[in-house]
């Protein structure tokens, strides 16, 4: 499969629904797309801004300063101790690596990548670019035999489906009987909201409980963009298996994917620095305790949703319907359908609009409930 062969890109289809929702008196309310608004941290722009004199071409595997911080982070916030550097990796962002994943470990016709039902869609379309084929499957008992790599993600996008480390180590068992590299999209793990997550770390696939005391064919994606908002620099980096590790820096190098220099500095402030990411927490907190109540007045039920960005919402009908009912309110929130056949039914709305704005949004959404 080639470029030309992909399907639109999907986010063209709602324009029609942010005309519409623009239109109203009050204002756009924009809650879909999980892009941060708020202000990248002070301490962050001054580590790239002492770091600007780069005139020599970065590292593809990363400067010593910025493994050392990514070992260290992993050890302190994510309970997995005793990585190397040799099992770290810095990625020009998250989504290049998920959507060139297959294609780094030599996957083709005949090869089969694993990915969640309900899930952000770049799973499935990095593995028709290599040539793989997609299967959306949750169950590790439903994996099936000729799968190469298996994606989950926890905290899920849009659905913020969690998994506990007795449900990874499960996974972690099934991959490997398969074979199968085992790949957790984990960019979403500081933001714990319900149940057991309002009070204990998230689990990372490297988890000790997890892994069996090996962390062959595992590796632990994560992003800066949502904790810290670093989206705009690309900020990112895979961990787990070394030899894995070694084979995708291999093809990356002689691809010339490497991180900015003065953006390697700043992640390196940026993994060492907690209190911006328990404020950033903060805000998002606010947010959702200001939404999640107003949609459930408004009609809406809330699934899953424990963790993460988003809330995942549904009124029982079809979601096109739902996006035209916010839509005529002025709120615009993202289409289910674009996270699998699952997912006609649901809308996802994310808690990275501006405060007031989502104040306004759950000022409309309760005045409709009236």
């Amino acid at each position: 499969m080639g470029v030309r062969d992909l399907a639109d890109y999907p986010w063209d289809a709602v324009v029609p629904f942010r005309e519409r929702a623009a239109a109203h008196p009050q204002g756009l309310v924009d809650l879909s797309i999980g892009s941060p608004v708020d202000p990248t941290p002070e301490v962050i722009r001054t580590a790239l801004s002492a770091a600007t004199d780069a005139h020599a071409y970065p590292q593809n595997i990363g400067t010593p300063a910025l493994r050392e911080a990514i070992v260290a982070w992993y050890a302190r916030r994510r309970g997995v101790p005793e990585l190397s550097v040799d099992e770290v990796l810095p990625t020009v962002g998250s989504k290049e690596l998920v959507a060139l994943l297959p294609t780094l470990l030599g996957l083709g016709e005949g090869d089969i990548v694993v990915h969640p039902r309900v899930a952000y869609p770049t799973y499935e379309v990095g593995a028709r670019i290599a040539g793989a084929t997609p299967v959306a499957a949750d169950d590790p008992a439903s994996w099936p035999d000729g799968a190469k790599l298996i994606w989950i993600n926890s905290p899920g996008n849009p659905d913020g489906r969690t998994w506990s480390a007795e449900e990874l180590t499960l996974a972690v068992r099934r991959a490997r009987e398969l074979g199968a590299v085992l790949a957790s999209d984990e960019c979403y793990a500081e933001l714990g909201w319900d149940g057991p997550w309002a009070e204990e770390t998230i689990p990372s696939v490297l988890d000790p409980r997890v892994t069996d005391g090996s962390r062959r064919n595992l590796l632990s994606v994560y992003s800066l963009s949502k904790q810290s908002n670093l989206a705009g620099y690309r900020a990112a980096f895979v961990a787990g298996d070394a030899e894995v590790i070694a084979d995708l820096l291999r093809a990356r190098k002689h691809l010339g994917l490497m991180m900015p220099s003065p953006v390697q500095q700043a992640m390196v402030v940026a993994l060492g620095d907690d209190e911006h990411v328990a404020a950033q927490k903060e805000l998002y907190r606010v947010r959702r305790d200001l939404l999640l109540p107003a949609l459930q007045e408004a009609g809406f039920r809330i699934d899953g949703s424990e963790a993460g960005l988003y809330l995942w919402a549904t009124e029982g009908r079809d979601a096109w319907e739902s996006m035209g009912r916010l839509a005529d309110l002025g709120i615009l929130a993202g289409p289910g359908p674009f996270y699998g056949a699952d997912s006609a039914r649901h809308v996802r709305l994310s808690l990275t609009a501006p405060t007031e704005r989502i104040e306004e949004g759950a000022r409309r959404l309760v005045r409709v409930a009236l």
